[in-house]
């Protein structure tokens, strides 16, 4: 496993406790997915770069065996027409063209594995991308459900306080109404006794008892700064 790889098994190891300690998940993870994005995209194009070179050391293989196994045909035409210092040309020539296709065959073997090798940490980078995006979906609805519960708290307390209630409304209206009430009656009852007072219905004694009483309220009234 490359170094890249390591350090991308470590960053994943430990979202999850980053996320669940992040004020803004959602926003951690968009940035995860950026990073994995160009991972993947830097990674395709160098598959496609190890791809291309070797098809090269392939061709460069394939053609080095063909040319040992013609060097090794000229030498056994040579040798069946008695040319044998033709022939040990050729077989110099064949040991070089081996030479060359296990060379050649040699860096094509490490090439090809290195590709394999890269087939493989592209996929498991897109496995972890497809991962971590659905878990940006389940936290992007998680804090869709905070965001609808902050509003209604806000609603519940702010929106409709204790005091605009509706039960409450109507009590303090009830409580209004009936102080209204009230005061219209004693100020009924108290005219209807001023028109017994005037009539003569109240003794002299009463009277002058009321009189009395009646300057120690205005005296009263006009120190709290009521004036008639």
């Amino acid at each position: 496993m490359s170094i890249a790889r390591r350090i991308r098994d470590i960053t994943v190891a430990t979202l999850n406790e980053r996320l669940e300690k992040a004020e803004d998940p959602v926003r951690m993870i968009d940035q995860f997915l950026w990073s994995t994005r160009e991972d993947i995209i830097q990674a395709e194009k160098l598959h496609q770069q190890y791809a291309n070179h070797s098809n090269h050391l392939r061709g460069q293989w394939l053609q080095a065996e063909a040319q040992k196994e013609r060097r090794e045909q000229q030498a056994i035409t040579a040798l069946k027409a008695g040319e044998e210092n033709m022939a040990r040309i050729a077989l110099h020539e064949k040991t070089s063209c081996e030479e060359r296709s296990a060379q050649y065959r040699e860096l094509y073997e490490q090439s090809r594995q290195n590709t394999l090798d890269l087939e493989e940490q592209l996929r498991e980078m897109r496995s972890e991308y497809q991962t971590v995006y659905d878990k940006r979906e389940y936290y992007t609805a998680r804090m869709e459900s905070v965001r609808l519960q902050q509003r209604m708290n806000s609603r519940h307390h702010g929106g409709v306080s204790d005091g605009a209630h509706p039960g409450t409304m109507f009590r303090q209206m009830e409580d209004r109404i009936s102080d209204l009430e009230q005061e219209a009656r004693s100020l009924r009852d108290v005219r209807r006794m001023g028109r017994e007072f005037d009539q003569g219905g109240v003794g002299n004694t009463v009277k002058s008892v009321i009189e009395r009483e009646l300057a120690e309220l205005k005296r009263k009234l006009e120190k709290e700064g009521w004036s008639s």
